[in-house]
């Protein structure tokens, strides 16, 4: 009886020990975190990835299971990949992701160089406010799906090219913030924006706040800020608020009210714009908006030129580390 007891301890004492091992490994399996310098191909990371401070890692055809983070000064070009988790910019970091889907948010750090999404879909994307560093970083997207907001607080922002967001596009203290043919669902606010903003061939369903913005704010074609070809549809309310450097509004349909309120000049409101609640505030005579029309050359704009500069050179860097070790 004694030895069939002891026999039934040392039984259960070595199953506990194995559930105890099998969990530790589990566990120190799910910290592991891989290293990223060079390039890497059609396989999966099984846990987080990790670019180091000023090095660059190119990815064509990559799947990460975890999460991503790019250090200071560092550069992650990823071409047909997946990332299953967020990914997180640093200072003067850059991330270049195209035909890619990330399946959490995007955020790029106080004073991170910029992101660049084409042919993609990621989570929420926010850009921190730049605080005490130089560096105004930029946003530009480009027929890429956004589930959830997209908040800027820094330089250059523009969605583009059949770019779809499912809630709100928030900008406060950028240097410009532009939609191009996009869809954003949910509000669009655009405050204090160094150079304004510009919504063209696009739709709103929520309400549209503008104040505030020093440039200008053009809605549609005709205005001063940049060339395009149609207004857009809102659908709910329309502000627009203390603007210097002109108001323009061409060729929209607003299934609300627009509402205007010491803008320096007073906005000018065309006549081809559909307003089904009517317009509130002051805008600008027949007259005045007759002497201002005039098509505007396309908005001069740095964050592509970063973008394709900062690309080419975080590729070159990738390619001379050669192969990384994922």
């Amino acid at each position: 009886m004694r030895r069939k007891t002891l026999a039934t301890l040392a039984a259960l004492t070595l199953a506990a020990t194995a559930s105890v091992v099998v969990a530790a490994a589990q566990a120190a399996q799910a910290d592991l975190i891989t290293y990223c310098i060079g390039t890497g191909g059609a396989v999966t990371v099984p846990n987080d990835l990790y670019v180091p401070p000023n090095e660059s890692c190119s990815l064509e055809g990559t799947t990460i299971t975890g999460n991503v983070s790019v250090a200071a000064g560092a550069n992650l070009v990823v071409h047909n990949g997946t990332i299953n988790g967020e990914v997180r910019v640093a200072s003067d970091g850059y991330l270049d992701a195209s035909n890619t889907n990330v399946g959490g948010a995007v955020i790029l750090a106080a004073g991170g160089f910029g992101i660049y999404l084409k042919d993609a879909s990621s989570g929420t994307i926010t850009l921190r406010p730049k605080g005490s560093t130089s560096i105004e970083g930029f946003l530009f997207v480009e027929n890429t799906s956004i589930t959830g907001n997209v908040v800027v607080n820094v330089g250059e922002a523009r969605l583009d090219r059949n770019t779809q967001v499912t809630g709100n596009v928030n900008s406060t203290g950028a240097y410009y913030t532009d939609v191009h043919d996009s869809f954003v669902d949910g509000t669009l606010s655009v405050l204090n924006n160094a150079t304004g903003s510009v919504v063209c061939g696009s739709a709103v369903r929520g309400k549209a706040t503008f104040a505030g913005n020093l440039g200008g704010v053009q809605l549609g074609p005709n205005g001063a800020l940049d060339g395009c070809a149609s207004g857009g549809y809102w659908g709910k309310d329309v502000a627009i608020s203390n603007t210097t450097g002109g108001v323009s509004l061409d060729d929209n349909i607003i299934n609300g009210q627009l509402q205007l309120a010491s803008n320096n000049p007073a906005a000018s409101v065309a006549a081809n714009n559909r307003i089904r609640g009517g317009v509130v505030g002051e805008q600008a005579s027949a007259a005045a908006r007759a002497a201002k029309a005039a098509a505007a050359a396309d908005r001069p704009t740095t964050g592509d030129d970063k973008a394709a500069s900062r690309r080419s050179a975080a590729d070159s860097e990738a390619k001379a580390a050669g192969p990384a070790s994922l």
